[in-house]
């Protein structure tokens, strides 16, 4: 069964209108989830916020935003304050710009949602958008008040319908030059290439989401499912970190000799088809 849509609207280009539906692409809702109790009672725990130096709880009509513009020293904001610089909600996703898809890197990208037309009528006039974008290889960019921010978006076409993402702000993302600026620009020995590229070969598979699976999930719900019976597993100590290689100390061709020597992992995997988003 599909998730419940948590958001109804309208995609617009120019003149062209139709309604629309989106859900979150993404969900936590199968991850193992625990509350805290009180041993002693049994009953969850109750969190309370308390005033950091006399320790004594604090009533939610005292609560107030502060903005520390020194050690100590807050700037205090009002909720009235808060609620005045809210955007209204706007229902209508209006694709103002196109961009080669290409053209904006993966760190930009932040949470997907799938659009998909919210009635038959508006379906042409959806597939007519989606399939133009595909067929000029093009993202759209809108702008949208979601999770009570307005936010810059991005719609790619995806099978039958659009992903659409939410895009990070400009100062979320942190220039790659200050931490890439300083690697070297020697260039390794052109006998290694080869070597590595011989590893990546034999270690190619076909993309499937069990390359992603949670190894703690699993394990977590075994827990849950022996506690249900009755049962308790006995606690296995965590196996002691590895000492860590020197770093200075390696020949990096007879690594990758005996890499290719050893049993290599994916032999028998095929090909990748496709790329990973």
């Amino acid at each position: 069964m599909a998730p419940r849509t948590f958001w109804k609207g309208y995609l617009k280009l120019s003149l062209v209108t139709c309604r629309v539906a989106m859900t979150p692409a993404t969900t936590e809702n199968e991850r193992v989830r625990f509350h805290t109790l009180n041993r002693k009672t049994g009953n969850r725990v109750v969190s309370r916020y308390v005033d950091s130096v006399s320790g004594k709880p604090v009533d939610e009509d005292d609560e107030v935003k502060g903005y520390e513009r020194g050690e100590g020293d807050y700037i205090l904001i009002e909720d009235e304050e808060l609620e005045a610089v809210a955007l209204e909600s706007t229902r209508t996703i209006d694709i103002d710009i196109f961009t080669p898809r290409d053209s904006i890197g993966w760190v930009w990208y932040d949470r997907p949602h799938y659009l998909v037309p919210d009635d038959p009528v508006g379906e042409e006039a959806f597939s007519v958008i989606r399939d133009a974008m595909a067929a000029t290889d093009m993202v759209g960019i809108a702008r949208l008040v979601m999770y009570r921010r307005e936010r810059a978006v991005m719609l790619e076409p995806r099978d039958k319908g659009i992903v659409v993402w939410t895009l990070r702000y400009g100062d979320e993302v942190r220039d790659p030059a200050l931490y890439f600026g300083g690697i070297g620009e020697a260039k390794p020995d052109s006998k290694l290439m080869p070597m590595i590229k011989k590893l990546i070969d034999e270690r190619t598979k076909h993309w499937t989401p069990e390359m992603v699976d949670d190894p703690v999930q699993g394990r977590l719900l075994e827990i849950i499912a022996d506690r249900k019976k009755g049962r308790k597993r006995p606690v296995k100590k965590a196996p002691a970190e590895a000492e860590a290689q020197p770093s200075n100390v390696i020949n990096i061709m007879d690594a990758l000799k005996k890499s290719l020597a050893s049993d290599p992992k994916g032999k028998s995997g095929g090909k990748a088809g496709g790329k990973g988003r």
